[in-house]
């Protein structure tokens, strides 16, 4: 089969591979039928994050069930299903409380020895704490098929950050990152009933889908011109929760400045750079409070579906551009220098 692989920073490349195959008894082979590239992807592609030579790549897929293992029991093959981005087992202590992300036994796509959901199929380890079935008649409606695919990270990680930040109705939200996370923080904070909501973002493609989102405000300027930007438009004050998207030192020192005593703020952009921009000494004085981190998404997809499948939501706009499997490098690039939001892939 085809798969994508990184050889080395800004070396993409669509190779053979060894065909997904069932290995252990948890197990399941799912076709790809809808994939993406991630903004923490091109941490890797930039050589920010280390890599090993032919390493395969991708942690956003659904696709159809092929076949599954003896243990597997509650999927079959012809199953239309959707993988969150990593697989977990469904029965441990940690998936238990919901937390997923610590699953004892759960793991990364594309980490070593494992495939990546860029390619035309992936091995699915502990399949059933890992895959959710969605309705087989989306299968035939492409834009659907777009957004729940955003179920496998974006709009969950999102829902995450709205959450760790207390958004709740009628309350101000501010977003800090107008990637594709960010964007779909702003339709979880409009979802969870915030009454005001401020983008901040520089790109009018963006904005313009912050707007469609639920945003009733941008902030196009950086640094501390979009602080007091922010605090003009609160009163002086500040968001009672914001949303922080990116990882880096400036945006966690602008997310800290432009919250409300007594807020908090949702964290879920990967940390890079220097440093985390947290003066401690600040958020006490002001009773701010800091929750978030790897977004468990297994425990938001089935609440979230819903609303998809309702039409209540509707993440699809996120995905930009597409390309074909063999078109992924170019994916790459465009995301890289930003010609491009999200990247679908279409195998």
């Amino acid at each position: 089969m085809r798969a994508t692989v990184i050889h080395a920073p800004h070396d993409i490349r669509v190779e053979e591979v060894p065909d997904a195959a069932i290995q252990r008894p948890e197990d399941a082979v799912v076709r790809v039928l809808r994939a993406c590239i991630c903004g923490s992807d091109l941490w890797a592609y930039r050589g920010e994050a280390e890599r090993q030579p032919g390493q395969r790549i991708g942690h956003e897929f659904l696709g159809i069930v092929e076949e599954t293992g003896s243990a597997v029991s509650g999927l079959r093959a012809g199953d239309l299903v959707v993988a969150p981005f990593m697989w977990s087992d469904g029965t441990c202590d940690y998936c238990s409380e919901g937390l997923y992300t610590s699953c004892v036994h759960g793991g990364f796509w594309g980490s070593v020895g494992h495939d990546g959901g860029q390619g035309e199929a992936v091995r699915v380890p502990h399949a059933e704490g890992t895959l959710v079935k969605l309705p087989a008649g989306a299968v035939s409606d492409d834009h659907l098929l777009t957004g729940l695919l955003a179920l496998s990270d974006v709009m969950g990680t999102g829902h995450h950050a709205a959450l760790g930040a207390g958004v709740r109705k009628g309350s101000t939200v501010a977003v800090v990152g107008d990637g594709a996370v960010g964007l779909c923080g702003v339709l979880a904070a409009k979802r969870l009933g915030a009454e005001r909501i401020i983008a901040l973002g520089r790109h009018t493609v963006r904005t313009d889908i912050a707007r469609l989102f639920g945003a009733t405000d941008v902030v196009a300027e950086r640094g501390e011109a979009a602080e007091a930007a922010v605090r003009e438009l609160t009163g002086g004050q500040g968001a009672h929760a914001v949303i922080e998207a990116v990882g880096t030192e400036q945006s966690m020192r602008t997310a800290v400045n432009i919250t409300r005593d007594g807020g908090a703020i949702g964290y879920v952009g990967v940390p890079h750079g220097s440093g985390t921009g947290l003066d401690l000494g600040v958020m006490f004085d002001r009773n701010i409070t800091l929750r978030g981190g790897v977004a468990p998404v297994r425990a938001y997809i089935p609440e979230l579906l819903e609303d998809v499948l309702s039409g209540a939501i509707d993440p699809a706009p996120v995905f930009d551009r597409a390309v074909s499997l063999d078109e992924v490098p170019d994916g790459y690039r465009a995301m890289d220098d930003r010609s491009a939001l999200k990247v679908l892939i279409k195998p």
